[in-house]
């Protein structure tokens, strides 16, 4: 019985361990491509979105915000997170949009990275923070 209890305990840590890491976003390489609400430094932080309105409608806006953008597809989805992909129009570089829904803070943390290259212009930047702009006219983030 005891050993069923511990082997019971270890699981479940790891399954929380998992489920914890599942909710960082990966990290920004040093070059100043990416964009990240989780990131630690200034050059690469950027402020989440705080939802004022229902989670679920703000989770919904950003999906169709996403969408409406040219070039860009969700390729991977679950209840709380998102993977997107925007594809330049000339030279057909690949950026990677990521975002978790933590509905305990009321927050959308948001990740944009470009694949290649050392720059990127402030595209990544400027991305999140039109699709700020966009949920805020929709009154669903501050």
């Amino acid at each position: 019985m005891r050993f069923r209890t511990i082997v019971y305990i270890i699981v479940m840590t790891l399954s929380t361990a998992t489920q914890a890491a599942e909710k960082q976003l990966p990290s920004c390489p040093s070059s100043p491509n990416c964009v990240s609400s989780q990131a630690t430094d200034a050059d690469h932080f950027i402020a989440p979105f705080k939802i004022t309105g229902n989670v679920e409608d703000t989770w919904t806006a950003l999906k169709k915000a996403l969408l409406n953008q040219s070039r860009t597809v969700i390729t991977n989805e679950t209840g709380d997170t998102l993977h997107a992909q925007a594809t330049s129009l000339v030279f057909r570089f690949v950026d990677d949009i990521d975002a978790i829904l933590d509905t305990e803070a009321r927050l959308i943390h948001i990740r944009s990275a470009s694949r290649t290259g050392h720059g990127d212009f402030g595209v990544n930047r400027k991305r999140v923070e039109m699709l700020r702009s966009q949920l805020q006219q929709a009154q669903v983030i501050e």
